[in-house]
């Protein structure tokens, strides 16, 4: 059988800091730039969840697009929109968050949801021309 691949798009915002507590604050600014402001920055995330598999032949669905909305709301949205992910966040409250790490915490709080024979992929817009990929 041939898979299929259901596209769920979402919008968040969220503030954060690029930061290595390992480094100086000089090294931080160098490496960071403006990503590193103490007084955070934020960005308005655009979010792609691409689940993809073989099409159930009662229903025609990968995925009912209602439990994948309702998942990601759950997991994603109701966890990090208008939050500080740095501060209010326990999934970043030691790992840096960058675009790259945010999309592979969104990807493992998700994966661990569905179905095993269902394959994620995640595309996280920091911009309109910044976006991440995971896995790649």
């Amino acid at each position: 059988m041939n898979k299929t691949a259901i596209v769920r798009c979402e919008h968040f915002n969220a503030a954060h800091r690029l930061h290595n507590e390992n480094w100086s604050d000089e090294k931080n600014r160098e490496i960071f730039g403006k990503c590193n402001n103490p007084n955070f920055h934020g960005h308005n995330y655009d979010l792609e969840v691409k689940v993809i598999g073989v099409c159930d032949p009662e229903t025609g669905y990968v995925i009912d697009t209602k439990i994948l909305s309702d998942l990601i709301k759950r997991k994603v949205l109701d966890r990090f929109d208008h939050k500080n992910l740095n501060l209010d966040t326990e999934e970043f409250a030691h790992l840096n968050p960058t675009a790259e790490n945010i999309a592979i915490v969104i990807y493992d709080l998700l994966k661990s949801e569905l179905a095993s024979h269902l394959d994620l992929k995640i595309k996280l817009y920091e911009t309109a021309r910044n976006y991440v990929e995971y896995p790649y």
